[in-house]
This record gives C-alpha cells, structure tokens and sequence, in this order.
C-alpha cells in the first residue's frame, strides 16, 4: 500500500504540486495544484515526464482497470474517496468491498501522547465476489479534506499490469505502470522508490502484522475521536484478511511479468529478474508474535525466524528440511537489552518520545516476498533449477538481507536476453570458472562448493548445515553477550531499512543508543556476529 511520508524537503513546483514521489515527497500536503484543471487525467511518470500533461482520449481509452474504466473513460473525476465508492458502486465493477486501517501510533494510548500526529490511513480493497482485488485504495483515516491523500492501484486485466493513480487536487494524475517501475528512466521515482518491482506493497505481511489491525492487536482510539462515526471505519477488518490478498495481487503480476518476458524459448532481460535472488530488490517487517509489553522475565521469547535465515524461500519454497527450532531469548535478556541499549519509541516531529521497544518485540527486516515470489515462479517454471536457486541463496545464508556477497554474483547474470534452456548452467558456470581463480571464502567459492553437490545430496546438505547454524545461534542466544550480538546486529539491519524509501515514519522502528556510525553488521555461519565489509 501507498504510505504518505512524514518528511517533506524542498520541491520544484513540478515535484510540490504534482509529486513524483508520491508517497514520498508529501503529495497530500499540497491544498491543490495551480498546473492542473479540473475534470482531467493527467500522466505524470517521474524520470519520464518533466511536467504533468493531460492524458489524450486514445491514452485513457487504452488504460483497461476498474478505476479508468468506472470514471475516467466516462468522463467523471470522483475527487473524494466517497464519491469515488459511490461511482464504483453505481457500476455494478468490483462490488465487494473489504477496509483495513494501520497506524505506527496506533497502539499508543491517544492520552498518553495527545501531540502525536496518529496518521491513521484505511486500505480498501474491490474485488468481483470471491476473487482477489482489482482495486486498491488508500486514504488518511481522518476523513478526506482536498489536501488530504487518496491514491489508487488497480489491475488492468487486458495489459496485465497495476496502474497507479493519485489524486492531485483538483484533477487525477496516472503516475505509471508496473513496466515503469522496470525501466532505467523511472526506476526508484515516484512511487515505484517503494514499488520497485510495479508490484503492491505491505510492509507487515506477517502475523502478528505489526501497526495494522487485527486480530492480533486493535487500534486505539480515544472514547471521543470522530473517527467512530466514520462509516469506513465501522467496516474495517483485520489484517489476516489482507495478508493472503496481498500475497496473490504480488504472485498475480510476477506471473503476468514473466510471461511477458518470454518469447521463443529467450528470456529478456534475466538481470532483471535474477536480482531479486541475488540481492534482493525490497524488505518485508517481521517481528515476534509477543508483545514487547507482555514478556516477563521467565518467559521465553521467540524471535522472527526471518532474522536468522530466508526460511521462507529455503524451507518452505525449495523444501530444505530443518530440524532444529527456532532461537528463543529468555525474556530476562531481553528485558535487560531494552534498558542496556536505551530502547524508545521516539517521533522528533512531534516531541514524543517513550521508554522500551514496539508494541510488538524485536521489529526487523526480513527478505521481501514479491523477490521470494519472483525466484519460486522461475522454478516453478522451469527457468532456473531448484538447486540452482538453494546454492544462490546458502551464499551468507545467515544475511537474509543487505548481503554484499549475495550481490556480487549478479556480476554473472546476463543483462542480454538469453536462451532458456540452460539459463542457469550457464550462469553458474560463469561463477565456477571465476571461482577458480577466486580466493578461498569468496562468494564464487561458496557457490561453486554448493553447486558441485550430487542432485540428490544438495537438499540434506543444505539442510544440516541450516540445522546446525540455528543450533549454534539457539545456544548463543541464550547468553547475554550472545543475545548482545544480536541486538546490535538487529539493530544494524534496521539502520539499512531506514536507508529505504520504505521508511516513512518514525515510530515504524525503535530508537536505541547504538551509534548511527556504528560499523554495519553480518552474521556468520558458525553464529557469531562480525562486522560487515
């Protein structure tokens, strides 16, 4: 989902009026924009156009969602989220209505910080009955003023692709499509800084979905907030049932993508695709499933398994079997740690500040799902193997995320099209011969070691060795230097995070006393924590 950021800097009017940066550059801070007319779709691609023009009738007749289909090739502007309901609502298009609501102040008593800017936001989503959502919708939770937010994504059946709108008072501007977050010109501005691969985005898409409301955590609001009365808020549903939604709009455009990028037996562009294996192009949130407020001394404390490995794609993906279980921290450590590392929740803006970490324990990234997706549906269909994809990902395997090793492989993919047939063995052929002349240790190495296993000793090496690292890091973990390590080491990663548009407001994550410059982190193998290169 689109997310209006917090920090605002100094625009062109271009930039300030009409935002490339959607979420990113205050786009509904604006009260209106003189460089627009009412009652007109505008394009307005950043890195592409240099000032908003109307769209022509052609161009608005070839966009096919339910957005451009239910208003603008009818020639109506619906310019508040209710009289937007009402038009898709009067055509009869995705009727089934579902509304979620996240806040990263949410779960702060409204009383306990009455100067808190809350940024409440509903997400709604349409969808034809019993099928996936062709229409996403976001929108401030305090009603909608003009200088308000109001951004759309719908998915165009016929091109296959999301397009992405946005309100701009007093007109409506298509800001690109999932193509536009691919290509050089446009990619990282404007909305695809945190769209990076044209796909939707919830940044907690695990339980217990960390600032949304669910069943795992409501949303607190004051006895008297005027939201109570707000008929979108007494629809809003919990974020378990938009977990399973979400994960199918991001598998539906990784399909629709890659068969696009077929033809004749030749993959266009596999850099493209094979980056979000080797580096990996965007992060989800995971946390623990206690609340930080709950865990008592005696109380073990279960952290996110994505901080310790990409199990999502290893285990659960390529089918690795893990036997140990997942590293717990006795709550006694982990008390201690917020006190030693002086954890807050912290909001500059406003003044606010508060003792101990978020609502939720232990907040981290971990690997995105729409770059897990991206390499499973290349498996899946047949482009690379299995193993191929088990031996990129077991190069630092214990750096889920922001691995510099991982990374240098992308030296050996293609950027040309390329034959499918053989993709991957001619890619790790590429690496093996380097290898050679690689020193011991190197990412090439640990490749090529990986890649010379027997087609039926892969998965059960592969296998003991995550076994052993997360027994290793079990026993760590349960010692105050050990756990310590891991603070630091958390805290290092969430210091990356913070380096990605992703990143819009400032209670996502604690505040700790660890230095800004304190030298980056990686975990090793043998569960020890070392600085990183």
């Amino acid at each position: 989902m689109w997310e209006r950021a917090r920090q605002r800097r100094r625009a062109t009017a271009w930039e300030r009026d009409l935002p490339g940066s959607l979420t990113a550059e205050a786009a509904g801070d604006e009260a209106g924009s003189p460089l627009l007319e009412a009652g007109r779709l505008y394009r307005g691609v950043s890195g592409v156009d240099p000032e908003p023009r109307p769209m022509s009738a052609e161009e608005i007749a070839r966009l096919g969602d339910p957005m451009a289909t239910v208003t603008f090739r009818r020639g109506r502007f619906p310019m508040t989220v209710h009289e937007l309901l009402a038009e898709i609502d009067r055509s009869g298009t995705v009727p089934e209505q579902k509304v979620f609501m996240i806040g990263e102040a949410g779960q702060i008593p409204p009383q306990n910080a009455p100067q808190l800017r809350r940024d409440l936001r509903f997400t709604l989503t349409r969808a034809e009955r019993g099928s996936a959502p062709d229409l996403l919708i976001s929108t401030a939770a305090t009603g909608d003023p003009a200088d308000g937010f109001l951004q759309v994504i719908a998915w165009d059946p016929v091109a296959r692709v999301f397009n992405y709108y946005m309100r701009i008072t007093p007109a409506w501007v298509w800001t690109g499509d999932s193509w536009a977050a691919l290509a050089p010109e446009s990619r990282g501005k404007g909305c695809f800084d945190s769209h990076v691969n044209g796909s939707v985005v919830m940044k907690e898409l695990k339980q217990p979905w960390g600032n949304w409301q669910s069943m795992a955590a409501q949303i607190q609001l004051a006895p008297s907030d005027p939201l109570r009365a707000d008929p979108l808020y007494r629809q809003v549903r919990g974020a378990e049932e938009l977990e399973p939604m979400i994960r199918a709009l991001v598998s539906r455009w990784t399909g629709a993508r890659l068969e696009a990028v077929i033809a004749d037996g030749v993959l266009r562009r596999p850099d493209q695709l094979l980056r979000q294996l080797f580096t990996g192009t965007s992060v989800n949130l995971a946390s623990a499933l206690t609340q930080s407020a709950a865990v008592s001394p005696g109380q073990d404390l279960v952290l996110p398994l994505g901080f310790w490995l990409n199990a999502d794609a290893l285990v659960d993906d390529l089918g690795l079997d893990v036997t140990a279980v997942p590293p717990s921290v006795p709550g006694a450590l982990y008390l201690d740690s917020l006190i030693m590392f002086d954890f807050r929740l912290e909001e500059k803006t406003s003044g606010f500040s508060q003792e101990g970490d978020t609502f939720f324990a232990f907040v981290v990234p971990e690997a995105a799902y729409e770059d897990n997706d991206v390499a499973n549906q290349m498996v899946r269909k047949g482009l690379v193997s299995a193993k191929f994809a088990a031996c990129a990902l077991m190069v630092d395997f214990p750096s889920p995320v922001f691995s510099p090793d991982r990374a240098r492989l992308m030296t050996y993919v293609p950027a040309e099209a390329t034959p499918i047939d053989a993709l991957d063995e001619r890619i790790a052929e590429a690496i093996v011969t380097a290898a050679g002349r690689s020193p011991a240790g190197s990412p090439e190495r640990r490749f090529a070691a990986g890649w010379a296993l027997p087609d039926d000793r892969w998965r059960a090496e592969f296998g003991s060795r995550l076994s052993a690292y997360l027994e290793k890091a079990g026993a760590r973990i349960r010692t105050a230097d050990g756990f310590g390590d891991y603070v630091r080491l958390a805290e290092s990663r969430r210091r990356d995070f913070k380096m990605m548009r992703l990143n819009e407001f400032e209670l996502t994550l604690p505040a700790t006393g660890i230095p800004e410059d304190a030298p980056r982190l990686r975990m090793t193998e043998d569960a020890t924590v070392a600085t990183r290169p």
